[in-house]
């Protein structure tokens, strides 16, 4: 019995000096959610790779330019947006609507997952049905639904380099 209880007082000292703010940096630090990785086995050596379903930022960007004006725009992660994605690069020509926005019927449809928006902002990237591609260069409310592909990271100047009329649109 007293083997026992020297066994026992030995595991709560040796836990209560682990707990005094001393760490061991051998340890990683698994609080952070950032930290979870996989790893891989290869005939070089060990690699830690991130979760395959962690997205690289990289992976939504694109690249709009009109009337040589270049504007970036980030894609949401959604299924419309990776179709719109795998059919790029696209020079499309645009055509005018009701003064706030550029749309072109796309010879295929994408998948789509409509709702009606709280509102409509410049440089919204958005479907109207499954393949009218509209860029909004005007803020306003909206009774019509839509599928979000993207935002216009920056849209200053959008509305000045769209124009009037119908416009030629390079997505990249």
């Amino acid at each position: 019995m007293k083997r026992l209880l020297i066994i026992f007082l030995a595991i709560v000292m040796m836990n209560g000096c682990n707990k005094s703010g001393d760490t061991d940096s051998s340890v990683p630090d698994f609080s952070n959610s950032n930290y979870y990785q996989t790893t891989d086995q290869t005939s070089s050596g060990t690699i830690n790779t991130a979760e395959s379903d962690i997205k690289e930022e990289d992976d939504l960007e694109i690249k709009i330019t009109v009337n040589g004006r270049a504007f970036s725009a980030t894609l949401y992660d959604n299924e419309t947006a990776r179709a719109f994605k795998e059919r790029l690069p696209l020079t499309l020509d645009m055509s005018e609507l009701n003064g706030n926005e550029k749309y072109y019927y796309l010879p295929e449809g994408l998948p789509k997952n409509s709702s009606r928006p709280s509102g409509i902002n410049t440089g919204d990237i958005m479907l109207y049905g499954s393949d009218c591609l509209v860029i909004f260069y005007d803020s306003f409310s909206t009774s019509y639904s839509y599928t979000p592909i993207g935002k216009i990271d920056g849209p200053n100047g959008l509305a000045a380099a769209l124009g009037s009329g119908n416009v030629q649109v390079s997505f990249n």
